[in-house]
């Protein structure tokens, strides 16, 4: 019998041992965006543990971009060898490796979330903010400089130049961020994006610099790799993005070239009000991929094989991200395998005695 967890995926010429993917989390732990030994291990871990794709964390284009001042980069060559030496260890045990390239906007200069998180002032470091519009992240928070014309073409270059970088260090997946209230999510949230120009108001505008960002990335991404993009299916808050918004958007995305919408949720206002529960965003990816005919990834609260299996198998997606459950249990994908009956011969052969 097929089980849908275990079974490879094929997105253009690229071939996934499995649909169990690692998603994107930010460990805040590189100096000046470069990668280093903690990234090396992490990363490379998951790799052993069996995922078929591992997905770095929001890498910054330009630094302005970064969350932190500890956040990865990929806007100078020197970063790209110590990336390149993880992408190599991850792809001599089996995985894809792939990158989530990412700018923060208005949500960007800020402590790590082990201190504190907030907003790290200029004598300490920080930088001016940018965004849609002037319109704070938090009540207290730095006022975002709305972003000219200028500035977006030089903004969709840094995605063009750190998508070639990826692919100089070896990344096979590149997932652009359109998520989590950051820079592209707040051009798409009404709630976020007041502009009265060709970028601002309607649906069709508000869409036009995440759309041009993206463009942008397919053009320079091989032909015969695939492009993800990652979105907030809703803010979850009244008169904000919502699924129908984002049903439109997979739909422009699919035009594009882009392979595979990752469906998530939340993160630009502090007003939402977030129903969480086991898989609760799955319905996001179910629809979309339903209605607009493109690939689309399922997370959050995917913590039981069954549960990922049963997803895959009801159509609803097409791979499964696993987050903070891949924190807690790197080896995952191992206890899956025997849970549904199935031998994989991911097992490492340093770890076969533990094998039961």
């Amino acid at each position: 019998m097929t089980v849908p967890l275990f079974t490879p995926l094929k997105l253009r010429d690229v071939i996934l041992r499995n649909r169990i993917a690692m998603s994107p989390m930010c460990q805040y732990s590189a100096v000046d965006g470069v990668a280093n030994d903690w990234h090396y291990v992490h990363y490379g871990t998951r790799a052993v543990g069996g995922v078929g794709l591992v997905i770095v964390e929001a890498t910054a284009v330009e630094p302005r971009g970064r969350i932190t001042p500890y956040c990865l980069g990929l806007w100078d060559d020197g970063q790209v060898e110590p990336l390149a030496r993880i992408v190599r260890f991850i792809e001599s045990h089996g995985a894809v490796a792939g990158i989530q390239l990412a700018h923060a906007g208005r949500k960007a200069s800020t402590n790590r979330p082990w201190k504190g998180g907030g907003p790290v002032p200029p004598e300490e470091g920080g930088w001016n903010v940018v965004g849609p519009s002037p319109v704070p992240f938090l009540p207290d928070g730095p006022v975002p400089e709305p972003m000219t014309k200028r500035d977006m073409e030089s903004i969709i270059d840094a995605f063009r130049q750190a998508a070639k970088r990826a692919l100089a260090a070896g990344f096979r997946v590149a997932e652009v961020h359109a998520a989590h209230g950051y820079l592209l999510h707040e051009f798409l949230s009404p709630l976020s994006n007041r502009r009265d120009d060709e970028y601002g108001g309607s649906l069709e505008n508000r869409m036009r610099f995440p759309l041009e960002v993206v463009r942008a990335v397919r053009e320079v991404w091989p032909e015969e790799y695939p492009l993800f993009v990652r979105i907030s299916a809703t803010d979850w808050v009244p008169g904000g993005w919502d699924l129908d918004q984002s049903v439109a958007f997979a739909a422009e995305l699919k035009k594009i070239g882009v392979d595979l919408v990752d469906c998530s949720s939340g993160g630009l206002s502090l007003e939402q009000k977030v129903q969480a529960g086991p898989g609760y965003q799955v319905p996001f990816a179910e629809r979309i991929r339903r209605e607009v005919g493109i690939a689309t990834g399922a997370v959050g609260l995917i913590t039981d094989p069954e549960q990922a299996n049963g997803i895959l198998a009801a159509g609803q997606a097409d791979l499964i991200l696993l987050g903070r459950v891949l924190l807690r249990e790197p080896y995952w994908p191992l206890r899956a395998a025997a849970a549904l009956g199935v031998d994989t011969g991911l097992w490492p052969p340093q770890y076969l005695r533990a094998k039961v």
